[in-house]
């Protein structure tokens, strides 16, 4: 399926070539629908978002997305407002109860990041059948959602494919041979990162191996990483697309197992502190930075809206329009993404507040952050 058919905006929504970050959009799109007193709230303050978190190999998801939801629901609610909180630890079969025992609890609204954007279907009709709107979150889960939020996804697989390229000197001849570490099938997102990577790099590399590896586990992309260096030959790789940055620190491993002293090019996403200080200190050439402030913050905004009945504010927030592949048309709104490297670390992870200097710059990094000139 085309990127068109996938995804429909609206002629007021944000350009999908843009690769900044505006902080401000998702929370100043509440003024944008008119007065929301209009609105007649369905609920009150006193209400229960039940989220739902895919996994803890990726530190994002309790250090960042929890704690931002559940601070925005209590500052929409006037502190009445809570969040119910699981975590399914990559196991779809877990989430799946998860999600039914939020059901059972009677929540009100659901923000689900699946494990499994498939198998988790039959869960989100029961949910809507007990009158529980959900908001797919990060993932595009199947089944009857109300909404979905989540960053560009296709735009940060150019993202990283673009970087690649500059990384190996431009345009490339087709000549130099790549490894695509992509990642898990049973996320729709990594199709996405892959699609957009990809239409990139085709024809200017050679894509000597490509993998999708379980789980996104940095142990199985480290697994994969041996066994393309077995088949390619440790000085044959120009550079790797790793789709994440935990995956990329295990395919640091196995090249550094193999005795490769010179590391290529390799991508990654999410910021993560540790992939930070590898850039820092030139093991990993680059990061997607995603504003997860916005996303979780627009997230919440999106449930406390859809609850309480403030359709102008909800519309507002949803401009977007995506198909998944059971339905069509689902409102969403689509946050941007800027490539993180050497170059920007101080305007983008330290100014928007991520993480401190001093988080960064720990001894071990102490030369390389001087280098760079972050003091």
């Amino acid at each position: 399926m085309s990127r068109v058919a996938r995804l429909r905006r609206s002629a007021t929504a944000v350009a999908a070539s843009v690769v900044t970050v505006s902080l401000a959009a998702g929370c100043g799109a509440l003024d944008a629908g008119g007065d929301v007193s209009e609105a007649t709230p369905a609920k009150g303050n006193d209400i229960t978002v039940g989220l739902l978190l895919p996994e803890t190999a990726n530190t994002r998801y309790d250090k960042f997305d929890y704690p931002i939801i559940k601070n925005k629901v209590e500052s929409l609610t006037n502190g009445e407002g809570k969040v119910e909180y699981a975590n399914a630890g990559a196991d779809a079969a877990k989430q799946a109860k998860q999600l039914q025992q939020m059901i059972d609890n009677k929540v009100d609204v659901l923000l689900l990041d699946a494990v499994d954007a498939h198998a988790i279907a039959s869960e989100v009709k029961k949910a809507k059948e007990a009158g529980i709107p959900v908001i797919a979150y990060d993932r595009l889960a199947e089944g009857p959602i109300d909404a979905y939020i989540s960053f560009d996804n296709e735009l940060v697989g150019e993202v990283q494919g673009r970087s690649l390229l500059e990384a190996l000197g431009g345009q490339g001849d087709g000549s130099e041979k790549i490894v695509m570490m992509n990642g898990s099938v049973t996320d729709p997102n990594a199709a996405q990162f892959k699609e957009g990577a990809l239409s990139e790099l085709n024809g200017k590399v050679t894509i000597a191996q490509s993998f999708d590896t379980k789980d996104w586990k940095p142990e199985n992309a480290e697994a994969n990483m041996t066994k393309a260096i077995a088949a390619i030959g440790k000085d044959n790789i120009a550079g790797v697309y790793s789709a994440n940055d935990g995956m990329a620190g295990g395919i640091i491993n196995a090249l550094e197992a193999a005795g490769v002293t010179k590391l290529p090019p390799i991508t990654g996403q999410d910021a993560e502190l540790a992939a930070v200080q590898r850039i820092i200190s030139g093991e990993q050439y680059m990061s997607v930075y995603k504003s997860y402030p916005q996303e979780a913050q627009t997230a919440a905004e999106m449930a406390v809206a859809r609850i309480q009945g403030r359709d102008i504010q909800f519309d507002a927030l949803t401009r977007d329009k995506v198909d998944s592949p059971t339905t069509k048309d689902v409102p969403s709104q689509l946050v941007s993404v800027v490539a993180l490297t050497k170059a920007n670390i101080k305007s983008t992870v330290i100014e928007d507040g991520i993480y401190k200097l001093s988080d960064i710059c720990t001894a071990k990094f102490e030369d390389d952050c001087e280098a760079l000139g972050l003091k």
